[in-house]
């Protein structure tokens, strides 16, 4: 039997122009495929590094700008692809009220995101946070199919990730403190607050690895979200041993059904495999046929959204103000993770 689920975004009636903060590999990688794919006029990509971001414009049709040029473009959604530390200072140069799309994390830590919320509130922005995994075609059908109560009630999340990142395609995580969970998990933490809301707590432990100097890039976390839910992260960016024993996958389980989600970009990144969702319902699983991938058509989908929010169209999904609670929750994770575990007792 067949499964009809939301995956897609409407796109806006008028699309307006996107102005690229940052030239990065993201940037390349997925901001600039996903515009076009959506159909949106990218007008133009400012960068600290004018000469890279002229070489990335020349690629895909546009113009480098300085900042001032790009904050004089008319009727944009301004894109900040940056490195979090660079987020209130651009926010706070945005004409007010004007449209932007943040990329996570909200800050380099809470302290930091609190600083982003109170400029985006100040200015009036109507700023949402790039968290374009609640976009992807496999996590929108999830969604659906828990709202249309396939699963019955949630009761067993469990995100798995055996990897390897290629980490020395962003050279600015070197030297940071915070990488893995402000970087990486951050993903999974927002996805489990968009299907589950907020856990009362978390009990984490992330780590780094001794062949590399990235501050953390294995953890192992436990979000509280009481006695009948049980909800599990554990994430190995170090396992470089070949495909057959990686994987990336999300396990969710309800009182009358199940699903399983492979997110594929992570497996072999930036190429990555094809994505895949089934749902187990009635006594056996069912593949659900995607329309899309995380990279890019997420990336579209979190446009479409805030676009459509820009012109009264729609609600606006995942603005700063939650965005900032998913920043809560990491900070809570660096918490734990920086705080004793219950010793064990010792006979005396």
């Amino acid at each position: 039997m067949p499964i009809d689920l939301q995956q897609e975004w409407d796109g806006p009636t008028t699309r307006r122009p996107i102005v690229i903060f940052g030239a990065g590999s993201i940037v390349r990688d997925a901001h600039l495929p996903a515009w076009n794919a959506g159909g949106y006029t990218v007008a133009g990509i400012t960068d600290p590094d004018h000469a890279k971001a002229q070489a990335l414009a020349a690629e895909h049709g546009t113009v480098a700008l300085s900042v001032d040029e790009a904050l004089a473009v008319e009727d944009a959604v301004f894109d900040l692809a940056t490195p979090p530390t660079a987020h209130a200072s651009i926010l706070g140069s945005l004409p007010e009220g004007a449209p932007a799309l943040v990329q996570k994390p909200m800050g380099a830590d809470l302290k930091g995101a609190s600083e982003v919320l109170d400029i985006c509130e100040a200015r009036g922005l109507q700023a949402a946070m790039n968290f374009q995994l609640r976009f992807a075609p496999m996590a929108v059908a999830l969604k659906d199919a828990i709202d249309k109560g396939l699963l019955g009630r949630v009761v067993d999340i469990e995100m798995h990730g055996v990897l390897a990142t290629p980490w020395g395609l962003w050279e600015f995580l070197e030297g940071l403190p915070r990488i893995e969970i402000t970087m990486h998990s951050i993903h999974y933490l927002d996805l489990i607050r968009h299907l589950l809301g907020d856990p009362q707590g978390i009990h984490a432990k992330t780590i780094g690895h001794p062949s590399h100097k990235m501050a953390q890039t294995r953890t192992a976390a436990i979000l509280d979200y009481g006695e009948d839910i049980r909800c599990v992260l554990s994430v190995n960016h170090d396992w470089d041993y070949g495909r057959p024993h990686q994987a990336c996958e999300m396990r969710i389980a309800g009182t009358e059904g199940a699903a399983y989600m492979k997110l594929g970009v992570n497996l072999d990144y930036p190429k990555g495999e094809p994505d895949v969702l089934q749902i187990h319902t009635g006594g056996q699983w069912h593949d659900i046929p995607l329309r899309g991938s995380w990279f890019t058509e997420s990336f579209t989908a979190r446009m479409h959204n805030l676009q459509r929010a820009a012109a009264g169209e729609d609600t606006l999904i995942a603005p700063v103000q939650d965005g900032w609670r998913t920043m809560a929750l990491v900070e809570a994770a660096y918490a734990s993770s920086a705080a004793p575990m219950t010793p064990i007792e010792k006979r005396p």
